[in-house]
């Protein structure tokens, strides 16, 4: 079965609000059953929205648009839903009672605007929203589906797992599909593509293999669309399994692992502790960790010498190594690691210093330079890498190889 999403609004097309609607609705169609043929937006104007969806259904079997439900003027869809689907408009009498009742606990009037939520095209069957005022509305026609869900992204929520869902399960015979992604790190797309290239020619023709590249992680997603999802799975978790012998170094997990995850689970496990050090990454690394609930078990601390003279003065950073090197250099960051982990008494201390730009930069030293070190019990090791132009990216890129260069310096010492 195909479905497809609608996202109206002219707040979308100008960029005033991010589309976080669609994504959700695509994820929890794809969970039961359903392959989402396309996504688009339009604005707040009858001709597009009708257009739109005829075209829509001339393609899929379901239609699922959102937004464009509310009580001002510049709320059409549901007007022109009506007008699309024939019949006037009824006050359904749940919906104004509800409504009433909402905005009587908010202190708010109950007055005609308000009270025009409750008028519904006869065409369709109400979708109730316990959690906000703008019910949902399900429309058919020769056999396919238009379904009309508000645009508050909670309230679109609640009525896709209330009311949308179990409708659509019930009303259409739904083959599974399924996605299985694996989380890889510390090597670029193009080798990793090289590597297990003679895997990805073996894969039984119903397994898609997709790449996802972000920062020092590529994601490996296998799927298969309206196929017997048990024996899918098993075949899916096999086809993995050969791939994880080829790159075992390079697997961080599945679905939404991450490197600091791993880091977590590996200081939690051996009861070591962690201080984190960051100049050009200001305060990044760390962050990643508290994020997690846990950290306190292993975390000490985290500074952000991001001065000279707070390498200096907080982490004993030698002035003579700064003049003689440069703040960002290997020796630099292998006394900021070392530093970190003598005012911390941590097991392993990690340290950034680079050069973040758009400024700074030399023939010597170009914009994205990054050093980077762990220090230990047994030592401390330093790296190098430069990438990328972009402040944002270099940032995102360090960070990501800290933590990696941190895990890869742990499991050595396992």
């Amino acid at each position: 079965m195909k479905a497809e999403i609608i996202t109206i609004g002219d707040e979308i097309l100008i960029g005033q609000i991010v589309d976080t609607n669609a994504a959700y609705i695509a994820q929890r169609l794809n969970a039961v059953g359903f392959v989402v043929n396309e996504r688009s937006s339009v604005g707040d104007r009858a001709e597009q929205i009708v257009r739109s969806i005829e075209q829509s259904l001339e393609r899929s079997d379901v239609v699922i648009t959102t937004g464009g439900l509310g009580p001002t003027k510049d709320d059409i869809t549901k007007t022109t839903l009506a007008r699309m689907f024939g019949g006037g408009m009824r006050c359904d009498k749940r919906v104004e009672e509800h409504v009433r009742t909402m905005l009587a606990a908010r202190n708010i009037e109950f007055n005609e605007l308000n009270r025009s939520q409750a008028l519904v095209p006869e065409s369709c069957e109400v979708l109730f929203n316990a959690h906000g005022t703008a019910p949902g509305m399900w429309f058919e026609r020769e056999g396919k589906v238009v379904i009309s869900l508000p645009g508050v992204p909670f309230e679109m929520r609640h009525l896709m797992e209330d009311e949308v869902l179990p409708r659509l399960k019930s009303r259409f015979s739904l083959r599974q599909i399924v996605h299985r992604t694996m989380i890889t790190a510390g090597i670029a797309e193009s080798m990793l593509a090289a590597r297990i290239a003679e895997w990805e020619d073996a894969l039984p023709e119903y397994l898609h293999l997709a790449y996802l590249p972000s920062p020092n992680i590529v994601r490996l997603r296998l799927s298969a669309y309206e196929v017997d999802g048990e024996s899918v799975e098993r075949e899916i978790e096999e086809q993995f399994r050969m791939l994880e012998k080829l790159i075992s170094e390079n697997v961080v997990g599945y679905e939404n692992a991450t490197m600091q995850e791993q880091v977590h689970r590996l200081l939690v496990e051996s009861g070591k502790t962690l201080a984190v050090a960051e100049s050009c990454t200001g305060g990044s690394i760390a962050a990643k960790f508290t994020a997690m609930a846990g950290a306190s078990a292993y975390l000490l601390c985290g500074v952000v010498a991001y001065a000279n003279e707070a390498k200096r003065d907080i982490l004993g950073v030698d002035a003579s190594l700064i003049e003689k090197y440069g703040a960002v250099s290997e020796q630099v960051a292998r006394a900021m690691a070392e530093g970190a982990r003598r005012i911390s008494g941590a097991d392993f201390a990690v340290a950034t210093t680079g050069i973040a730009g758009p400024t700074g930069g030399s023939a010597e030293k170009p914009v994205g330079t990054v050093w980077f070190a762990v220090a230990s019990e047994r030592g401390t090791e330093a790296m190098m890498r430069i990438s990328d132009t972009d402040r944002g990216q270099i940032i995102d890129r360090a960070t990501a190889y800290a933590i990696e260069f941190l895990r890869n310096h742990i499991k050595a010492q396992n």
